[in-house]
């Protein structure tokens, strides 16, 4: 959908991390990474709407989000953000058609904030740049600058360098088991590898590189384990980010559609293209 001046319809699509090293920890906690990002065109659907009110307004709340509390919903934070940076006196009613699953890994939370700062950004007409805005996005979380930026990239430090890249635009059968995954409890692993050495990109388009978080998961979720075993007869599966949503790569839709067939009924899943420009940058004026 077109922009009209007063709302717009945008997508928030998923991402995948193609694969998820830790090469250090800081001495503020944070693990330094090194991770691809990819996007999906399998997206949240965010509503904004003006309002002359000046107040920042989520309206229309769908199930999934009615269990997020206004204070810790990104997309409110971000639009308060970027209101209180470029001084705007308009407000903005948001509303989020929730498909992507909370927890799952795929940057739903993130890919919501970063639909909202760029869509507000256009609404009112602030004029902040993609740096700026991905600068806004980096205090709500360490995913949302590669939402923002909207190129696959390869990521280092804490997520938030980002180098492009152009990985082969696979296929995916994304599986959800019946369990969700506490990030802080898989980073407190005893077991969890911190000193990856660190790999570069022609490495990592020959093949190389893993999700060091999956083995550690296996452990704390026996369904996880079980999903990625039952994926893995098919097609290689890996575990993206820290959630508990996996994939394999195929190489074609018709495959991808003969596997999720086949998915046992008490998971989720669904089939989608990867991306390596966002599906969102079609919606927004250049």
């Amino acid at each position: 959908m077109k922009p009209s001046n007063k709302s717009l319809i945008l997508p928030a699509p998923a991402k995948l991390n193609l694969f998820l090293h830790i090469t250090g920890q800081r001495k503020d906690g944070y693990h330094l990474l090194q991770t691809v990002f990819q996007f999906l065109d399998y997206s949240d659907q965010i509503y904004l709407s003006l309002n002359d009110t000046g107040e920042i307004r989520r309206v229309a709340v769908d199930t999934l989000m009615q269990s997020i509390p206004e204070s810790e919903d990104l997309t409110l934070r971000a639009a308060a953000l970027l209101q209180q940076k470029a001084g705007v006196k308009q407000g903005i009613d948001i509303s989020v058609n929730k498909i992507l699953p909370m927890g799952g890994g795929l940057g739903g939370g993130s890919s919501d904030a970063a639909t909202v700062l760029l869509g507000c950004n256009q609404l009112w007409n602030c004029g902040l740049s993609r740096d700026e805005l991905a600068e806004l996005g980096l205090q709500l979380g360490a995913d949302v600058p590669v939402f923002v930026r909207g190129f696959a990239a390869w990521a280092e430090g804490v997520g938030e360098q980002l180098t492009p890249i152009e990985p082969v635009e696979s296929w995916y059968i994304v599986v959800r088991p019946n369990d969700s995954i506490s990030t802080v409890e898989i980073f407190r692993q005893e077991g969890l590898t911190r000193d990856c050495q660190p790999i570069t990109i022609a490495h990592f388009l020959e093949g190389h590189g893993i999700n060091v978080l999956e083995s550690e998961v296996r452990k704390l979720s026996p369904e996880v384990d079980e999903a990625l075993n039952w994926l893995s007869a098919y097609s290689p599966a890996r575990l993206t980010g820290s959630g508990s949503c996996i994939f394999s790569a195929v190489s074609d839709k018709q495959t991808a559609e003969n596997i999720l067939n086949k998915l046992p009924e008490k998971w989720k899943g669904f089939i989608a293209k990867g991306r390596n420009i966002s599906p969102l940058e079609s919606f927004l004026v250049k």
